[in-house]
């Protein structure tokens, strides 16, 4: 049976922890990148990609930590928390997660933001290739008008750059990704990780650079968990340690998070023993 690597969203902070953290297990002799799926939300998605360029660990590690090789970014200021505090406004009215989720999308389609062609470019810069890889790969997206989750995969006939945008279209921060004439917000939506995705591998592992759920969901991160289990899967999963929250910050779509959450990571992964269980 396969095994299985989800990746969880986290900004820009998000994608320099998750690398650092592959690159630490992989000095520690844990590399657990030739993953044969690998589910990617948001931060993830850009991740998910990026392994599947072709580009060694170390060089994708290195394009998080050396300022020359920093993929080209937009600042916005963003406090974790006040966002959560906005998003509990948005949804003040909705009373399920598909009305919630509907209500995240108009929120999306009517704030203010950087035009869309600009956020592409972002994404097209930080993604080594623009082809989808040979192995399985899920990207997570949420439809911004319907509500409904959707999944971009290698036969999807959408293009890798235009899913890891969607994916990562935080909503009220980046503006909706257009696909095939629909729109789309982040995946994290939907879950912060989409664990539920991984199902039928043997083994999954399970990194979340924010840990718990941004947003309402009715495949919270620790049901999906529990059910992968519940299937016979082995499951660990990796949330950040106490210097890589710090490393984090309170706004991880700042840039400059990158170098210290990388390093973070790095470390974390050379001292981290992967647990795996299942019930």
């Amino acid at each position: 049976m396969p095994e299985a690597l989800v990746l969880g969203g986290g900004g820009v902070a998000g994608i320099a922890w998750i690398t650092g953290l592959l690159a630490g297990l992989a000095d520690a002799g844990q590399d657990v990148t030739a993953a044969d799926v690998i589910v990617g939300t948001s931060a993830g998605a850009t991740v998910a990609a990026q392994l599947g360029s072709g580009v060694a660990l170390e060089e994708l590690d290195a394009r998080q930590t050396k300022p020359e090789l920093q993929a080209a970014e937009i600042m916005v200021d963003v406090n974790l928390e006040s966002f959560r505090d906005q998003v509990a406004v948005v949804l003040r009215n909705a009373t399920t997660v598909p009305e919630m989720r509907r209500a995240l999308g108009r929120w999306a389609l009517g704030a203010a933001t950087v035009p869309e062609p600009e956020r592409r470019a972002v994404i097209e810069s930080r993604l080594p290739s623009h082809a989808w890889p040979v192995r399985a790969l899920r990207i997570v997206a949420v439809d911004a008008e319907s509500g409904e989750p959707r999944v971009f995969g290698n036969g999807s006939g959408v293009s890798l750059v235009d899913a890891v945008t969607a994916s990562c279209a935080v909503p009220g921060v980046w503006p909706p990704a257009t696909i095939e004439g629909r729109r789309y917000i982040d995946g994290g939506v939907r879950s912060i990780a989409n664990a539920d995705l991984a199902a039928g591998a043997s083994r999954v592992l399970v990194i979340v650079p924010l840990g718990a759920e941004v947003f309402p969901s009715d495949k919270p991160l620790a049901v999906a968990v529990e059910e992968l289990r519940g299937g016979g899967a082995e499951v660990a999963t990796v949330e950040p340690d106490d210097a890589s929250l710090a490393a984090i910050g309170a706004n991880p779509l700042d840039p400059r998070t990158r170098k210290p959450a990388a390093e973070a990571g790095r470390a974390q992964g050379r001292s981290l023993k992967i647990e795996w269980s299942r019930l």
